[in-house]
């Protein structure tokens, strides 16, 4: 009978002990020493936030992201399905790397259509980026400034360094 009452209290006590681990861990939303430093430009709420945004300038920034939420729906629907977009790409590659002999005129016009795709990408990103820059003073955009370089070298410091590196 003791062992039956063990088991049973083991059975409730061990998922609340698991569940209660994993809530102060921080479930999915739990930020990483290190997920500040991930490449970008710097447009998290952090540093927007400490650019003390009148009431106007938050409205402004409300209303671009939306906008941009709208236009990533309509680009999502507009476009092909990513399974389809990469067996796409994947049977160009294919019959380029496996034809008998390499042509460079298509390896060339393969990678330029690829590059051409990533340019439009990034200037419609720095576009994006651009508008929501316009946004601030002169003091804040200075204040921003400040506060993107000090996060890079926050992160500078605090990122590992390689093996291999720095090692003699």
């Amino acid at each position: 009978m003791k062992i039956a009452k063990k088991l049973i209290i083991a059975s409730v006590v061990l998922p609340l002990i698991v569940s209660t681990s994993a809530f102060a861990f921080g479930g999915k939303g739990h930020k990483g020493p290190h997920d500040e430093c991930r490449p970008g430009f710097g447009f998290d709420r952090s540093i927007m936030k400490d650019l003390d945004l009148t009431d106007a300038q938050k409205d402004q920034f409300k209303a671009l992201r939306q906008a941009n939420k709208a236009e990533m729906k309509k680009h999502v629907r507009e476009d092909k399905p990513k399974a389809e977009m990469r067996a796409e790409r994947t049977q160009k590659m294919n019959e380029l790397l496996l034809a008998d002999t390499f042509d460079p005129a298509k390896a060339t016009a393969l990678a330029q259509a690829f590059s051409d795709k990533q340019v439009v990408r990034q200037v419609d990103m720095l576009s994006k980026q651009h508008k929501m820059l316009s946004i601030l003073t002169p003091e804040q955009k200075d204040k921003f400034v400040e506060l993107q370089k000090d996060r890079q070298e926050k992160c500078a410091n605090d990122m590992p360094r390689h093996k291999g590196k720095d090692q003699k």
